[in-house]
């Protein structure tokens, strides 16, 4: 079969990670595989097809801070795709994360309402059912059940600096993305549950977790000496992002480094130049990496990993942790605390500091090695990379099946 993937991004971060790892699977088969995307990335074992130019990505970005309306530009960029898709004629096509300011979400779907082929839909955040936002746990909104409107988090991603468009976007959204035959696939129950509250609802929904690769994230015996120098004989305290704001939690490790003991220090991987010079004496700042053995390494050296997130679907942070063998402490927010068990870690609810602390000296009670074995076989179990993707790959031989009547 010929699948073609779509996503903001080609083999990085989080979503462009796992089209990659599909697209592997695929060509393992024997499998043709393509993954068209908006921003370069890394290299791709797929067949890559990059849609629109930097013109038409800030073009996007202007109309939607004008006039919020985020997935209504990049005209040209997207009939240049469908011309793409018109002549590859792929057996499947599976969508990913769709906003980004490189697709018109009017053209796109008009197309795959006439495609008349399988199509999957990964949602790795709420922005498919909403007016506006990506996210709204932080804030506790469920315009999203009814009508979306006067939206309260306007001037946040993809802020609008003027116009609240959120009616019109929710009613066009609802509208679009129902008049097409769309299987959705979602990393957690969470998001499952939401969907089915949704205008999404209709549609066959599949949880498959998101899953890493468990022979790179592993416990790593030389990660002790790597990082001497930075944390000078002190306990760690991990938490990683791809960009570090109030919704993930870096507020709170502010908060926390003012009353965890003088035998730890905070390690953030993810932080810009500016947030490093601005960071408390127990706080160690260190830039993004694309470095998974790096990431492993600290994941290794770290008593615990620390994931105060205010919004979030199921990250992958917390089980890369698991898998190098490291509890994970993780805010009740989404499906963040479906990553563990209470043999593995702990779950407190959002914006309680020191029930952040309190579970770290419970993990330090026991001992890192205490949960190094057990934190391990439940990311073997339920979050190998291999096991969790085949499971895409089962899903498009069954919904081919039943396309071609077999």
């Amino acid at each position: 079969m010929k699948v073609l993937q779509i996503n903001t991004t080609v083999n990085t971060g989080s979503t462009g990670k796992i089209a990659e790892e599909v697209g592997k699977l695929l060509l393992i088969d024997g499998d043709e595989s393509i993954v068209a995307f908006g921003r370069e990335g890394n290299s791709s074992e797929s067949e890559k097809i990059a849609i629109g130019t930097k013109i038409d990505f800030y073009t996007h970005i202007l109309k939607t801070r004008l006039f919020d309306r985020h997935g209504f530009g990049s005209y040209q960029a997207t009939n240049k795709l469908i011309s793409s898709i018109e002549k590859l004629n792929p057996d499947m096509i599976h969508l990913h994360n769709i906003h980004g300011y490189y697709l018109n979400i009017e053209i796109l779907f008009s197309f795959l309402k006439k495609f008349n082929k399988p199509i999957v839909w990964t949602l790795h955040d709420c922005w498919a059912f909403t007016g506006h936002c990506a996210h709204f746990e932080d804030i506790g909104c469920v315009k999203w059940k009814t009508h979306c409107n006067n939206c309260p988090k306007v001037k946040r991603y993809p802020s609008s600096w003027f116009i609240d468009n959120s009616f019109s976007n929710f009613s066009d959204k609802r509208r679009l993305f129902t008049s097409s035959n769309i299987h959705i696939v979602v990393p957690s129950r969470w998001l499952s549950n939401l969907v089915s509250e949704s205008f999404l609802g209709l549609f066959p929904t599949t949880v498959i977790y998101n899953g890493v690769d468990t022979t790179i994230f592993n416990p790593l015996s030389d990660a002790e000496d790597t990082f001497r120098g930075y944390v000078r004989g002190r306990k760690v305290i991990l938490g990683v992002s791809n960009v570090w704001q109030k919704s993930k939690g870096i507020d709170d490790f502010i908060s926390l480094s003012k009353i965890i003991s003088k035998d730890y220090v905070i390690v953030l991987i993810g932080m810009s130049p500016e947030q490093k010079g601005n960071l408390p004496e127990n706080i160690v700042g260190i830039s993004r990496t694309e470095s998974p053995m790096q990431l492993a390494k600290w994941y290794t050296k770290a008593t615990a990993f620390l994931n105060p997130t205010w919004s979030d679907n199921f990250p992958t942070t917390n089980i890369e942790a698991l898998s190098c063998g490291t509890p994970v402490v993780t805010y009740n927010t989404g499906g963040s605390p479906e990553a563990i068990d209470h043999k593995t870690g702990f779950v407190v609810e959002r914006g309680d500091v020191e029930g952040m602390w309190l579970a770290i000296q419970q993990i330090e009670k026991k001992g890192r090695d205490f949960y190094m074995d057990i934190c391990r076989k439940r990311a073997l179990k339920y979050f190998n990379k291999e096991d969790r993707y085949q499971e895409y790959i089962n899903l498009y031989q069954s919904l081919l099946k039943e396309y071609r009547g077999e």
